[in-house]
């Protein structure tokens, strides 16, 4: 069994093992133990109490970071003739507007953190689904990434400004990074309060009994700090 290094000790032994700690507290210990030696990305680990085999209980969202990641995102907009040239007015990364762009993609590449689509050329993109959808990177219109020429400017700013898009997993987990221990605390608490808020928002109907079992702060190479999940709803509730 792997040992863990001195500094990963020094920082879990920071740690209180069974407490429950309050969202505050909990992201600016996190952000205190980050022992990484670059810049570690703080993520949230969320537990559902959902049966994602059911159709009718999964959870699939999007949520506009206030202070974003921190990092740049690039985004690719597939789109032809007026949506292209509205794209690139936009300031898109990447615009695939012909056959010669999709081709390089089936060839592999894949450059970018971010796909928008307008709805006419979904029929181009779907060729494409085998590369995209493995890398999260395939349009959709559930996560408003497939959207009229006229609302690219809108959504291109949004995936810019932070725009994430998290989804349960098989084993009813979701794994979402809310920014970067360089972070300031309140930066920091502010993001992952807009996520709880907007996870609260996707509980789907079907779903019984408690929602949120367990939250857990951690950074890149950090541990994990447990949040109190009944703090957790008071605050996306708030």
């Amino acid at each position: 069994m792997a040992k863990h290094g001195k500094k990963f000790r020094a920082a879990a032994a920071q740690v209180e093992e069974n407490k429950l700690y309050p969202p505050q507290e909990g992201v600016k210990l996190a952000k205190a133990t980050s022992t990484a030696r670059f810049d570690a990305t703080v993520e949230v680990h969320v537990r559902l109490g959902v049966d994602p085999r059911h159709a009718d209980q999964q959870v699939r969202e999007v949520v506009v970071l206030p202070h974003g990641l921190g990092k740049k995102i690039r985004v690719n907009v597939f789109a032809q003739g007026e949506g292209a040239r509205l794209a690139r007015e936009a300031g898109a990364d990447f615009v695939t507007d012909s056959d010669e762009e999709i081709k390089k993609i089936q060839d592999g590449w894949t450059d970018w953190e971010v796909s928008i689509a307008t709805p006419d050329v979904m029929g181009k993109v779907g060729r494409l689904g085998r590369i995209l959808g493995v890398r999260g990177l395939m349009p959709n219109p559930k996560s408003g990434t497939v959207v009229p020429a006229a609302d690219l400017p809108r959504a291109i700013r949004e995936a810019r400004a932070g725009r994430v898009e998290f989804r349960v997993d098989k084993t009813a987990n979701l794994h979402v990074p809310i920014g970067k221990a360089s972070f300031s605390e309140e930066m920091l608490y502010e993001n992952f309060a807009a996520l709880l808020e907007s996870v609260n928002r996707a509980k789907p109907a079907a779903a019984k009994g408690i929602y949120i079992k367990k939250v857990v702060v951690t950074t890149t190479m950090g541990p994990g700090i447990k949040i109190d999940p009944a703090a957790v709803t008071e605050i996306s509730a708030g």
